[in-house]
């Protein structure tokens, strides 16, 4: 499928800013998977400097400062993105999930020393006995790998409620666990913390879900806005993308923009500001399919 995206941020400020810098997750990632055809950002004001690179993960960031005063800024990522869907195999060819994590331990290949990484705790997922706990249910003994992240998927769906009012970027998870509800952030923060908590390597998504399904499918959450989930690690199939706020594995109508531990290394846009005083913040993300195209 071939998509195009306009993510649009607007930060209204009560006072006038004097400098402020910035950091941008929001050109798409090119994998084989998915090819980003076009991609720019647009910024007003005008930024007196704007840089790109690709940071640790391998994710295109940018960097801009608007260096005049301003009481308004203004964000506009537009892209166009082939997203083709992987290849379906079923849950039970994958290895025993607790064969998987022993293999980890001692493997030398290098897919699986970089994945290794991402068994380690970051700075907002934390393994626990209490993730452990709620994990295991799915994780039985031999049980695939596969097989049982599909479950734990399932589990996370039914048992916590989508609520776009409860949490923010700094809700802890351990609140979220033991609440049973969230957004899409944190319910992909709750199956990493899970799958690490039992020695297996996870990592947090970003980007988009196709806003229009097709004919004949409901309209899943996380539409029309940044979306999130997680990918866990096979050591056959490699990296699986699991949507838990949907129940789905991930197909061609997710858009991957960037991948790392958590939400904290894949921001859309972070910044510091100088002044300002309050400020509003509007996010709004259109998106369009041309089908097979």
């Amino acid at each position: 499928m071939k998509f195009h995206i306009i993510h649009t941020t607007r930060y209204a400020y009560s006072q006038p800013v004097g400098l402020c810098h910035n950091e941008a997750h929001l050109r798409p990632r090119s994998f084989d998977l998915q090819e980003c055809l076009e991609a720019r950002v647009d910024i007003d004001p005008a930024p007196a400097r704007y840089d790109e690179r690709a940071d640790y993960f391998g994710n295109s960031v940018a960097y801009f400062s608007v260096q005049a005063p301003h009481d308004r800024l203004t964000v506009t990522a537009t892209s166009t993105v082939h997203r083709r869907a992987p290849v379906v195999r079923s849950t039970e060819a994958s290895l025993a999930w607790d064969r998987v994590a022993a293999y980890l331990q001692s493997a030398g290949s290098l897919e699986a020393l970089a994945a290794r990484e991402y068994v380690l705790d970051s700075p907002l997922v934390a393994t626990s006995a209490d993730l452990s706990a709620f994990a295991l249910p799915s994780f039985t003994p031999e049980r695939s790998l596969l097989s049982a992240v599909h479950d734990l998927n399932r589990r996370i769906h039914s048992a916590f409620l989508y609520d776009r009012d409860f949490t923010t970027v700094s809700t802890p998870l351990a609140e979220v666990l033991a609440q049973r509800r969230g957004v899409c952030q944190d319910f992909a923060h709750l199956a990493i913390g899970c799958l690490r908590s039992l020695g297996l390597p996870a990592r947090y998504v970003s980007g988009y879900l196709q806003s229009t399904p097709p004919p004949g499918q409901e309209r899943m959450r996380g539409a029309d806005a940044s979306h999130a989930w997680f990918a866990v690690f096979d050591p056959d199939a490699g990296w699986v993308d699991f949507d838990p706020t949907n129940d789905v594995i991930v197909s061609d109508q997710h858009v991957t923009t960037a991948w790392g531990r958590d939400y904290a290394d894949v921001t859309p846009l972070k910044g510091v500001v100088f002044g300002g005083g309050a400020h509003s913040l509007e996010v709004a993300v259109e998106i369009s399919c041309d089908g097979d195209a």
